[in-house]
């Protein structure tokens, strides 16, 4: 579907993503999350963020919608499971933070609304 969009809008939402991820970011350090790497890609998939809080390692998806059901339907499970990919490559870089405990998280970026952060939202699975 991506690739029958106009090249402007294309880089609109390429635009819109990063603004986003960068309102993720900030709103998981405000939690106090620290982030280790933005759009870590492989090529197996990418990962919006993965940041750490102790000894929890977290690999976040950001979706930003219209809506919070847009957003939430827009991660459907192919889409997980190159997240879940991208996340062994990462720690296949990082050996150390595969000790910790894991989760795959979702931010949620609505207009008009804080993020809402889904800790723990799928499992590798």
């Amino acid at each position: 579907m991506r690739a029958s969009l106009p090249r402007a809008a294309r880089r609109a939402a390429y635009g819109r993503g990063l603004g986003a991820e960068g309102l993720a970011a900030l709103w998981l350090r405000l939690k106090g999350y620290r982030v280790l790497a933005r759009r870590f890609a492989t090529p197996v998939g990418e990962i919006d963020l993965v940041v750490r809080r102790g000894g929890t390692v977290a690999f976040v998806e950001v979706k930003a919608r219209p809506s919070v059901e847009e957003a939430l339907y827009a991660l459907q499970p192919r889409q997980q499971a190159r997240i879940v990919r991208a996340a062994e490559a990462f720690l296949a870089r990082h050996p150390a933070l595969a000790q910790g405990n894991l989760r795959f998280d979702v931010i949620l970026v609505v207009p008009r609304r804080l993020p809402r952060h889904l800790p723990g939202a799928f499992a590798a699975d």
